[in-house]
């Protein structure tokens, strides 16, 4: 007997592909199977009894993984939903959503579980070995006391697996599966507030529910994630535990091991190793793995007893992947957390203005911790600094740098802050006006001084700087603007005998890079940081009570209707990292509109306030979240090309777009960013009150985009439904 299974294979088409094998195999199984004269992957989706097309053209399945586990049907009704609800290829939507191994036609093999080790009963009767023998003697009485792992055995002895060899051989030692949850007692004791809100959602475990965990920089939402978690990880579920980006989190990791010292725990994020990426996902699969760490990619790991989902930071912009499957990773979880009956902890200082209005709504119940965790531990004091009638040094103010003076002589640390890597944002001509831009892109070359480059932040391309104007021959070229760089020559010129260090992705390129940075400050040899949104987030410096904002203006003058949200979340994060422990903190904000809504709203601390106006100039403009929007996307060498393919498909689709009459269309018009790696960039935005009209929309355009790339070969197209890229 012949059964037909449908496949997702990893082509951009929207249909399943149908393959022959003579045995019914499992829903979510792995295989292989000719595709165009290559062998590729394909993940079994439903099998029928019969053929939908001529059964003659049908191929047979060549390899089945049977040593792998299927995915599980909820897993695939998340891709299935994911798929539908950003509009994209349903195959390529499960294939963003496994790692590299996973994709390529072999069989993945899940390690074993890690074996512990302790003392025999007949190796409990011997003499330890002697004192003398410190190292040795030492790992007798780790193996002594409680089953270990042999990384901690290793930690205590680095000839560790040697002696275990023997041991074992004498039959001193026996092996053991991993501990179960065992966890210690919290080192924390949580606040009115805190308890108030960690019981709250563990009373709602079992069942859906949305939290808001709105707190305060240092209001101690961790203890309040770890709280909860512990609950749930005693009694036998999965945690799923999403940030925003993996390497600004290192401190956040280092108290997960400690509070969690015998929760099986995997981490998975884009500079994980691929083999130990699928071994990981593969573990969480099988549920030996029980705490999930990562970020948005890790929303897909399959997770058969998921018991609850926290995402941290849940504003950050990083949870929306803008490349190729255009999802966003808090959405999905919600999404994912309602399939699951499980409740889903959104935290932030400053929660997204989604967020925000659906629980003042009452579409997630909100917490609020309002005071920091450490009693000793104040918010810190904002102060403006009015620029515009103050000479600037390298865009420092006089008071901005004495304070920096000051607060190194009583033995602070400092952190100064801008939003620009590089050494200057612009070299320009000063006799005929010439700017060095990209050849690529609609953007202006960045000045990298110590690598003696220009380069491009969008597309990549770097150049050596030129030593003459292209246009006129001048020789006395202008760098115009502040960057990391340019700040740091500043501050060793101000302060010799300082130790500081810059900090942003020239600096961290290394995985050791932020793993070093931090071991200096822990041991205080680091006077000044210097750096760029890198230092925003997550990071919590004991010493530190001083934060100087350099040109917190720039994007009050973008035309990103969220371009002021990003910035009070920038600037409160920032302001957040001052005055964590005793020392009172104090923080600068360098502006030339010190009398704009998000210095004042910033200054008061007041999250409330910014939020509620900004909601309302949304509502007055029809903007999210009181409407939902998708971006219909075109790529061509010229700007007319891009512009004529979206109105060509506009005028094909009048009479059926006209008949939804909630949908609005604005454009065809350039993105902000016109034109990127070559490509010149064209889009119409759809809006509407109605989500599912807007849909339908989205539907229409792709339908009408499809047909019309036969015509225009040269040009490409996408969709983005909720985008946050203008």
């Amino acid at each position: 007997m012949t059964i037909y299974h449908h496949l997702a294979l990893n082509v951009p088409l929207p249909h399943l592909f149908t393959y022959t094998h003579p045995v019914r195999l499992a829903e979510g199984t792995r295989v292989a199977v000719r595709f165009r004269g290559k062998l590729a992957v394909g993940i079994v989706w439903r099998c029928t009894d019969e053929a939908d097309i001529d059964a003659n053209k049908i191929l047979p399945i060549e390899t089945v993984f049977t040593n792998e586990m299927p995915f599980d049907r909820d897993w695939r009704l998340f891709l299935d939903f994911t798929a539908r609800y950003y509009h994209y290829p349903l195959g390529q939507a499960v294939f963003a959503a496994l790692p590299q191994v996973l994709r390529t036609p072999k069989a993945a093999v899940l390690p074993p579980l890690p074996l512990y080790y302790v003392l025999s009963e007949l190796g409990l009767t011997q003499t330890p070995p002697p004192m003398r023998h410190q190292k040795t003697h030492a790992l007798w009485q780790a193996l002594s006391a409680a089953p270990r792992s042999i990384s901690e055995l290793k930690s205590i002895h680095t000839q560790a697996k040697k002696w275990i060899d023997t041991w074992l051989d004498n039959g001193w030692l026996k092996t053991e599966a991993p501990p179960q949850n065992v966890l210690p007692q919290s080192e924390y004791d949580l606040n009115e507030e805190q308890c108030s809100a960690s019981d709250a959602v563990q009373a709602a475990l079992g069942g859906f529910t949305s939290f808001l965990l709105h707190g305060i920089t240092g209001s101690g939402k961790t203890e309040v994630y770890f709280d909860i978690m512990a609950a749930v990880l005693t009694s036998g579920k999965q945690v799923l535990f999403l940030l925003p980006e993996i390497n600004l989190t290192p401190q956040l990791l280092t108290r997960l091991q400690r509070y969690f010292p015998n929760t099986p725990a995997v981490v998975l994020h884009s500079q994980t190793a691929a083999g130990e990426r699928a071994h990981d996902y593969l573990r969480a699969q099988s549920q030996q793995a029980s705490l999930i760490i990562g970020t948005r990619l890790a929303v897909f790991t399959p997770l058969p007893n998921l018991g609850l989902i926290v995402v941290d930071e849940e504003h950050d912009s990083s949870f929306k992947q803008e490349s190729e499957l255009r999802y966003h990773a808090r959405d999905l979880a919600i999404w994912r957390a309602q399939q699951a009956a499980c409740p889903i902890v959104l935290g932030s200082a400053t929660p997204s203005l989604e967020s925000w209005h659906k629980a003042s709504r009452g579409q997630y119940r909100l917490f609020t911790l309002s005071r920091r965790a450490r009693e000793t531990a104040k918010p810190p004091q904002v102060r403006l600094l009015d620029t515009r009638r103050q000479l600037l040094d390298n865009g420092f103010s006089a008071p901005a740098l004495q304070k920096l003076r000051d607060n190194f002589a009583d033995g602070g640390m400092s952190m100064v802050y801008l939003n620009r890597r590089g050494f200057a944002p612009v070299l320009f001509c000063g006799d005929c006006g010439y700017v060095f831009g990209c050849p690529h892109c609609s953007a202006k070359l960045v000045l990298h001084q110590q690598a003696r480059q220009l380069r491009c932040h969008h597309c990549g391309h770097r150049q050596p700087i030129p030593s003459i104007c292209p246009d006129c021959g001048n020789q006395d070229l202008s760098a115009v603007g502040q960057g990391t760089q340019r700040a740091e020559d500043t501050l060793r010129a101000l302060l010799p005998t300082a130790s500081i260090e810059r900090v942003d992705r020239d600096s961290t390129a290394r995985k050791s890079d932020w793993a070093n940075l931090y071991a200096r400050i822990e041991r205080n040899e680091i006077d000044v940081l210097v750096g760029t949104q890198m230092l925003a987030k997550g990071h919590d410096f004991a010493r530190l009570n001083l934060v100087i904002v350099v040109n917190a203006d720039g994007s009050l003058y973008s035309a990103d209707f969220r371009s002021s949200e990003r910035l009070f979340a920038e600037l409160m994060q920032v302001a957040g990292r001052a005055g964590r422990a005793d020392a009172i903190g104090e923080v600068w904000v360098q502006s030339q509109w010190p009398e704009h809504r998000v210095f004042q709203a910033l200054q008061a601390q007041d999250y409330a306030l910014f939020a509620d106006e900004e909601l309302r100039q949304r509502q007055e403009m029809g903007l999210p979240p009181f409407a939902y929007m998708a971006a219909i996307r075109a790529d061509a060498p010229s700007a007319a090309e891009a512009q004529a393919l979206l109105r060509e498909v506009q005028a094909a689709l009048q009479k059926p777009l006209a008949a939804l009459t909630t949908v609005r269309q604005l454009g065809p018009v350039p993105m902000l960013m016109a034109r990127l790696a070559g490509w010149e960039r064209a889009q119409i935005f759809l809006e509407s009150e109605n989500r599912r009209d807007l849909h339908h929309a989205i539907s229409l355009w792709q339908q009408g985009l499809t047909a019309a790339q036969k015509q225009h070969k040269k040009s490409r197209w996408l969709i983005d439904v909720d985008p946050l890229e203008m």
